[in-house]
């Protein structure tokens, strides 16, 4: 069965940080790129981040580029998103998603296009 478990939202004030993990099972990962899409209140979901196990190659949407870094620890298949000088447009829920091939292909497709999903956690950053 194939599961991805991400953890770490919560309530940040603008400026500050936190680390989502996404914790990957049931599926052969140097395969896959894994990463996070959000959804903000009224907004449709767009890709934030991405990470392919194999050569660790990465993708950052530039709405977070400078202040957010991806990175997997593949002996754990988990997948980190640190997300620093957080602002009050990042609140949204954060999704776990997976797909099987490249980058590319991931960075082309939208939220329903991914192979696997995982339930979303909560970001609000207060002003």
């Amino acid at each position: 069965e194939v599961q991805l478990q991400a953890s770490g939202g919560g309530s940040v004030q603008a400026g500050g940080f936190l680390r989502l993990s996404c914790s990957a099972s049931g599926f052969t990962f140097v395969d896959h790129a894994i990463g996070w899409f959000r959804q903000a209140p009224g907004k449709e979901r767009e890709g934030v981040s991405y990470i392919r196990f194999s050569d660790g190659d990465t993708y950052y949407a530039d709405s977070v580029k400078g202040r957010f870094t991806i990175s997997s620890d593949n002996a754990e298949n988990t997948v980190y998103l640190r997300m620093n000088s957080l602002k009050p447009e990042d609140t949204a829920v954060y999704y776990c998603v997976a797909i099987k091939g490249t980058m590319a292909r991931m960075v082309g497709l939208s939220y329903y296009g991914m192979d696997y999903w995982g339930k979303g956690t909560l970001v609000t950053v207060s002003s």
